[in-house]
């Protein structure tokens, strides 16, 4: 039975049937994504909103979604395409849109200052054949790429891409085992060497979502920005750090908003060995 190889899950997909994901199938034998070119979303959005701080700003980009997704976050803010029952049968209405026809749409946009195309709102890396070729065809256009990911991928996987994407933004949910393992069905060391390897190929910012009395203590964002702070000597580059407030949705309704004071504490915590820390989804001062 072929064995997905995209992550860590390395799902034995039978004929016709799909992978974890609800994006990847088996056809004629082979793994392929069942969710190639298939469009859910796209909008013209601001690149602030990736989100990225440093990557050419108040520019905007053409942003994109397909479904699926290879986590299961139970807080996931665009579950209607990435894990809910409503974005498994996205492959039998989403709309087919070429690389091609992306791309073209992407240059029509330049006058309203498009810079290229963002790959975002579901997982992008689970149908990561449809991200090399549009990137490719974008890059060759003259224009720019950026990936807004989870960073649970393979890294042989990873390289398909990364020669065409200039920025990321890259979710660090947390930085423990327990809350990737119990909370998200994750892997944290795969999505530790997904960061490593795309941070001297590109630009990189990380976001972490700060959830209430799951990965909001001082102890792991020392641990997490003093990871970080490792990865820019290493590679001589700064890298931004979003943090950012939690609020109450999809499956995860049973706990209140972080409070605003936190995210201001955790960001001095991690500002002791970061430069470039940002709050995120908190009230303007």
């Amino acid at each position: 039975m072929p064995i997905c190889d995209v992550c860590f899950r390395h799902c034995k997909i039978e004929e016709g049937k799909k992978g974890f994901c609800g994006a990847r199938t088996c056809k004629d034998g082979k793994v392929v994504a069942a969710n190639y070119g298939r469009i859910t979303s796209a909008a013209l959005d601001p690149i602030e909103k990736k989100p990225l701080k440093m990557f050419r700003p108040g520019k905007k980009v053409l942003s994109i979604g397909s479904y699926g997704c290879n986590l299961r976050c139970p807080f996931c803010q665009n579950s209607d395409i990435s894990w809910s029952k409503q974005a498994f049968e996205y492959d039998k209405y989403a709309e087919y849109f070429s690389p091609e026809e992306i791309v073209e749409r992407a240059l029509e946009l330049k006058p309203k200052g498009n810079i290229g195309v963002a790959f975002t709102y579901n997982e992008p890396m689970v149908g990561y054949e449809f991200v090399r070729d549009t990137a490719k065809l974008s890059k060759e256009a003259g224009m720019e790429n950026v990936l807004v990911t989870n960073g649970t991928a393979e890294v042989k996987i990873l390289n398909e891409i990364i020669d065409y994407i200039d920025a990321m933004n890259i979710d660090l949910k947390a930085f423990s085992k327990s809350f990737y393992h119990d909370m998200i069905d994750g892997d944290l060391e795969m999505t530790k060497s997904f960061i490593e390897r795309a941070v001297p190929k590109c630009h990189v910012e990380l976001t972490t979502l700060i959830i209430p009395c799951e990965n909001d203590s001082e102890d792991e964002m020392h641990a997490l920005s003093s990871w970080v702070a490792g990865l820019e000597v290493k590679h001589n580059k700064k890298i931004p750090l979003h943090i950012t407030r939690f609020f109450p949705r999809f499956n995860m309704t049973d706990k209140d908003p972080t409070p605003v004071g936190k995210i201001l504490r955790l960001v001095e915590v991690s500002k002791e060995k970061l430069e470039y820390v940002f709050p995120g989804n908190i009230p303007q001062i």
